[in-house]
């Protein structure tokens, strides 16, 4: 048992690194990591997905909102891009976490692999992420890509447990933002995902009594992974905005080719 806590206190640190780096909120981090603890210690239980999915959510609303209030600190969040964005994500985020607990575990892995797999490709094959195409400046976000692309975001996002980071920073990159900004704006913009997510999860009927479970959410790995990843927030703030633009992006998705290969070859 000490042993996965501190292999959990160990992920819980790089979610913190991911949450203000790439604006992740955890949710690439743990949600693997809490599968594959859930593997080693209870089996590969029928609902082992859901609770990996549910756990990360209430990890990230903690790191999200974390994350937010200190980078609103150093002044990183322009309103113009969050607000009404955040309203319709919220609105998806609340049918997409109902959707997620009638999808079966299996299908939910798929979904998330090929989640990763496209967004991988978006970046890399069409212009705008990489490296900033239009050098012109940022630009406002069109009404129909707030309220329809809002709603998408959420229901995709809480349904597989990721936060929206993974949409909303290739979106705002590609409106000419800079990598420190886009990342850094993907956090307030997956609290709605993540308040949604945890109170669907851990409300939800008809879920089995388990010893340290809230719903379907792990209380013990939701501890052990705030227990790293806190504390690392408050240091990875401080060098964010000293990472090159080119280097941020490239590491994004290479962060998000890691996480499939880790998936592809465990199994999970």
């Amino acid at each position: 048992m000490l042993i996965s806590f501190l292999t959990l206190l160990f992920f819980g640190c790089l979610t913190g690194v991911t949450t203000v780096v790439f604006g992740f909120g955890g949710g690439f981090v743990t949600v693997p990591v809490v599968y594959g603890f859930l593997t080693v210690t209870a089996g590969r239980g029928a609902d082992a997905m859901h609770v990996a999915v549910a756990t990360s959510t209430a990890v990230m609303l903690v790191n999200s909102v974390t994350a937010t209030v200190a980078q609103g600190r150093q002044g990183r969040l322009r309103r113009e891009y969050v607000w009404p964005l955040v309203a319709f994500v919220a609105v998806g985020a609340v049918a997409g976490s109902f959707a997620a607990t009638s999808i079966g575990g299996t299908a939910l892995r798929v979904l998330f692999a090929l989640y990763l797999l496209v967004t991988i490709a978006d970046s890399v094959l069409r212009k705008g992420f990489l490296s900033v195409a239009d050098r012109s400046g940022p630009r406002p976000l069109g009404r129909s890509t707030t309220t329809f692309g809002g709603v998408g975001i959420g229901v995709v996002a809480s349904c597989l447990g990721v936060g929206g980071s993974v949409m909303t920073v290739p979106l705002l990159r590609r409106r000419g933002l800079p990598m420190a900004d886009a990342t850094a704006m993907a956090n307030p913009l997956s609290v709605p995902v993540a308040v949604a997510g945890t109170l669907v999860y851990a409300l939800a009927p008809h879920v089995p009594a388990h010893p340290g479970r809230l719903g379907y959410v792990d209380l013990l790995a939701c501890a052990a992974l705030w227990c790293g990843s806190l504390p690392t927030i408050a240091v990875a703030r401080r060098v964010v905005g000293r990472v090159p633009d080119r280097v941020h992006s490239v590491a994004y998705v290479a962060l998000l080719v890691l996480v499939l290969v880790v998936m592809a070859a465990t199994g999970i």
